[in-house]
């Protein structure tokens, strides 16, 4: 059964991708590659590869994220505090913020960020207390 999730995004930039997941908070340490990154304690693995590199692992074309949207990458948040440092973060780095932080359904709090690459990235806090039974 499966172990660990390994996610192969494809970035146009390497260096400045790295250097804007690390500005939100993200390290770059993992045994399996100096260029993936750890989501959480789950063992869910980011790894980002050039363009090129990636076409020759998929054997496909790349998705325009100008036009469309492959994946929607949702991440936990601790607090609604969390998801707002880490929407700051995203603009601040260079990312595009697409749903500012709000409410939803009374026990969801998130944002929606888009990083250098156009891939979308969901930010979420869940208060189970509120949550409908």
């Amino acid at each position: 059964m499966t172990k660990e999730l390994w996610i192969n995004l494809p970035v146009k930039n390497l260096a400045k991708s790295k250097e804007f997941f690390t500005k939100l908070g993200f390290a770059f340490n993992l045994q399996y590659s100096k260029d993936g990154f750890a989501v959480g304690n789950k063992k869910i693995i980011v790894m980002l590869f050039e363009e090129p590199t990636f076409k020759s692992f998929t054997r496909h074309e790349v998705s325009d994220t100008k036009i469309g949207s492959e994946v929607l990458f949702s991440i936990d948040a601790e607090s609604r505090q969390e998801v707002d440092e880490m929407t700051n973060k995203a603009r601040t780095a260079g990312g595009m913020v697409f749903a500012e932080p709000g409410e939803n359904q009374g026990w969801l709090y998130g944002s929606g960020f888009a990083d250098l690459d156009g891939h979308r990235w969901n930010l979420l806090y869940m208060d189970m207390s509120k949550m409908p039974k």
